[in-house]
């Protein structure tokens, strides 16, 4: 899993999952499990997915009738979140962090590349460089306006370099 990822670490830099839902279920043994699941989220982020936050059970053998019942009701539990987040709108409005990485992000590649690399084309071919957005979002009067300050913020660090 760890090596698909690291494959698909370009789509942070140009995401193409939008409308789409992800959720992570980790299997564990002993510890560790709800940092995967915080890295898999962060991924099904940052890959553009309309993100439910992850489980994770815990799974050893012998397992007794009890603990089958827990994660039963743990992936059931899951499973209702997920079918909540499929039946809300595709496309939500962004949240300010996510415009401001958008607008960050974007302002920078403009910025510093061109057509030559990849990242920039990818923005050009998709209008983002003149979008609010990824995709098409009504943007109220404070996002509008959060909006182009986090483009005049990266702008002035992009160029302060």
């Amino acid at each position: 899993m760890k090596t698909l990822l690291d494959r698909l670490a370009f789509a942070f830099h140009r995401p193409r999952f939008f409308g789409k839902t992800f959720t992570s279920i980790v299997a564990q043994g002993i510890y560790g499990g709800k940092k995967i699941v915080d890295y898999l989220d962060f991924v099904g982020n940052g890959l553009g997915f309309n993100t439910v936050k992850g489980s994770c059970i815990m799974t050893l053998d012998p397992m007794t009738e009890k603990q089958q019942r827990k994660i039963d009701g743990a992936l059931a539990a899951q499973a209702r979140r997920y079918y909540a987040r499929l039946e809300k709108p595709g496309y939500p409005v962004p949240t300010l962090i996510d415009l401001m990485f958008f607008r960050m992000g974007r302002t920078k590649i403009r910025l510093e590349l061109d057509e030559s690399f990849r990242d920039y084309t990818y923005y050009q071919d998709r209008g983002w460089f003149e979008s609010d957005y990824y995709y098409s979002t009504r943007l109220g009067v404070l996002k509008k306006g959060s909006g182009r300050l986090f483009d005049a913020i990266s702008g002035s660090m992009t160029k302060a370099r």
